[in-house]
């Protein structure tokens, strides 16, 4: 079972399209896919309940200590979505179980500076000072073509301790397609297909730190 965690201390950073397109990408790869939603909020468990009958099913469950001893034995991907503002006695529940750690960055100041601090959190967690536990970062929300967005990306590059393991642009439809319970991978047309390019630099990284 590989256990992707997918934490911020940003709220509005991303965390739920992250964790909602990887559910996707896997479930349309036949792999069994669920997600433990510890956020207050619980978007990615709507977003699970909203999920049409003819896409691949994705479970959702809500977080906490036992929340891996009530998936099914079948599950071969998990999602972990974690609430803003967490610290290491937040992530403790899923710490032990996680296989990589993705922190989406938003490409502003305000965002890197917070996301800088909370790089440090994550350094002094053990298995990621032990190098046991890989950490990426996700540019997110990204205008390519803007002065601001490249800037953003060499600064966050520059200063953080973790790679940037992927740039996925802006576009509404992440938006559109979440408030259907679907994602860019319940897709095989060509006006996705750069969406969904975005994320291969992910998808091999995450396969590797496995």
């Amino acid at each position: 079972m590989l256990t992707t965690l997918v934490a911020s201390s940003k709220g509005g950073c991303g965390k739920t399209t992250l964790v909602t397109q990887l559910a996707t990408h896997w479930a349309q790869t036949g792999k069994h896919t669920a997600i433990i939603d510890a956020d207050r909020q619980h978007s990615s468990l709507r977003w699970a309940q909203r999920r049409p009958e003819n896409a691949p099913a994705v479970v959702a469950l809500e977080g906490g200590r036992k929340a891996f001893e009530r998936l099914g034995d079948d599950v071969q991907r998990v999602i972990v979505d974690t609430p803003a503002g967490v610290d290491e006695k937040d992530l403790e529940p899923y710490l032990e179980r996680a296989d990589v750690i993705l922190v989406p960055v938003l490409p502003s100041h305000f965002d890197l500076d917070a996301t800088l601090d909370f790089l440090t959190v994550l350094k002094g967690i053990g298995r990621v000072r032990r190098g046991k536990l890989p950490v990426g970062l996700v540019g997110n929300r990204l205008k390519p073509w803007t002065n601001a967005s490249q800037a953003a990306l060499a600064e966050l590059a520059e200063r953080a301790p973790f790679p940037v393991v992927a740039e996925l642009r802006d576009s509404q439809a992440y938006v559109l397609l979440t408030a259907l319970g679907k994602g860019i991978f319940d897709y095989h047309s060509e006006n996705v297909r750069g969406h969904q390019d975005d994320w291969t630099k992910l998808l091999r990284w995450i396969k590797r730190s496995r």
